[in-house]
């Protein structure tokens, strides 16, 4: 099961009621935060998540609504006995950025291990879970995320015996590991049966709609999407600006084949996005507009 969190669902600067830009995934124990603006500790410690088991932290662009939050975040993560080391993904200017910042925050008990993206359409691989990253188009450097949640494949018992395989390796080779007997090397698909389809979340903010996103995107259980601006007569000031209105985030969710959109990181300016969630439900059919602390658990698709 995958916990998903919209801590924050503000762009630009906080106002009341609505927290700036952060998601939170919870997996195993463990956690992972895209972006960290103003309000996230404020919005996890409403939610009662704990600050322990955030073992990974993504973000997307380094303008100040996505990243001002992170010193705190950092002092309060060490206060809660985090000893153990800390990822930090970004794209380029990663170590710039977090030096400057560090600067409030300096002597974590725990090491930073900040992992630069040079090439934007990269794979990280953290044991069952799977971060892909995507260029997108904003006034700077900025990338996208998918979180797949990998599912374990089933002893298949017909599959080790017409292989031949030894009982006594048959447990290491369901937990996908190689393995050798009597000189014979035998690998986990000799005793495992079809992948199975896992938990796929996709983020991307602050962006125009790309097409390389439909592909990014693509039969994801959740796709959350900035749509800065709710009018359709706003789209000129989205193209000048590098964000999206309703629509076209509705439109890369039906063309990417989503089960559900969240629409997140409004305008200051747009007091109420409820009033403008049609211009998303006349394209794509599950639409949700984000708000602080919007949470879901996400099951993997026939349990058996």
């Amino acid at each position: 099961m995958l916990d998903v969190c919209l801590l924050g669902c503000g762009g630009s600067m906080p106002v009341p009621n609505r927290s700036l830009t952060s998601l939170l995934l919870s997996f195993n124990g463990r956690k992972i935060l895209i972006d960290c603006g103003e309000g996230t500790q404020v919005s996890m410690k409403i939610l009662g998540t704990g600050f322990k088991k955030i073992d990974t932290i993504c973000f997307t662009h380094y303008h100040a609504d996505h990243v001002i939050g992170l010193p705190g975040l950092l002092l309060t993560i060490a206060n809660s006995g985090r000893c153990e080391p800390l990822n930090i993904i970004g794209p380029m200017g990663l170590r710039y950025i977090i030096n400057g910042l560090l600067v409030v925050a300096p002597n974590l008990p725990y090491e930073l291990n900040l992992i630069e993206i040079e090439q934007c359409n990269s794979q990280i691989n953290f044991g069952d879970i799977i971060i892909n990253t995507i260029e997108l188009e904003h006034t700077i450097p900025c990338i996208g995320y998918s979180i797949e949640v990998l599912r374990k494949r089933k002893f298949d018992i017909k599959k080790a015996i017409q292989n031949n395989v030894p009982k006594n390796i048959w447990s290491k080779l369901q937990a996908n590991e190689s393995a050798e007997e009597d000189g014979i090397h035998f690998v986990p698909d000799m005793v495992l049966g079809e992948r199975r389809k896992g938990i796929k979340v996709s983020y991307a903010t602050d962006t125009r709609p790309i097409p390389g996103l439909i592909d990014f995107i693509k039969a994801s259980d959740l796709f959350v999407c900035e749509g800065m601006y709710g009018a359709n007569e706003e789209i000129e000031k989205a193209m000048q600006n590098k964000h999206m209105i309703f629509k076209e985030a509705a439109e890369l969710a039906k063309e990417g084949e989503v089960k559900e959109l969240w629409l997140t990181h409004f305008s200051p300016s747009l007091t109420d996005p409820n009033e403008y969630v049609k211009n998303a439900e006349d394209i794509f059919h599950n639409v949700k507009i984000g708000e602080d602390r919007l949470f879901k658990s996400f099951n993997y698709e026939n349990s058996e």
